[in-house]
């Protein structure tokens, strides 16, 4: 083999490398994908939409700005959110 061939320092540092590669790729890579996911569906939010809250509060959106918005959760009761807070609906998967 050709490990076998390679010093024991050498060999501690492809090992230190290899298991960086695995962290990035199983760990640090998937959640800032998915962080960015998050920001863009939270900068995409528009008057209307159908969203829930972190606490599970179904609401329509009335209005939002950069930090906060402003949802009704029934006619005429309108609160002021964090973005934060909000989550996309979750969908239902239809049976057949």
């Amino acid at each position: 083999m050709v490990l076998l061939d390679i010093s024991n320092g050498w060999k501690t540092v492809i090992m230190i490398l290899a298991m960086i590669a695995v962290f990035y790729f199983f760990l640090i890579r998937p959640q800032s994908q998915e962080a960015k996911r998050v920001a863009a569906y939270l900068d995409s939010l528009k008057e209307g939409d159908r969203i829930m809250t972190s606490g599970g509060l179904h609401a329509t959106i009335v209005s939002t700005d950069a930090s906060q918005a402003v949802i009704e959760i029934a006619p005429g009761t309108r609160i002021k959110v964090a973005k934060s807070s909000i989550q996309p609906i979750p969908e239902r998967k239809q049976k057949k």
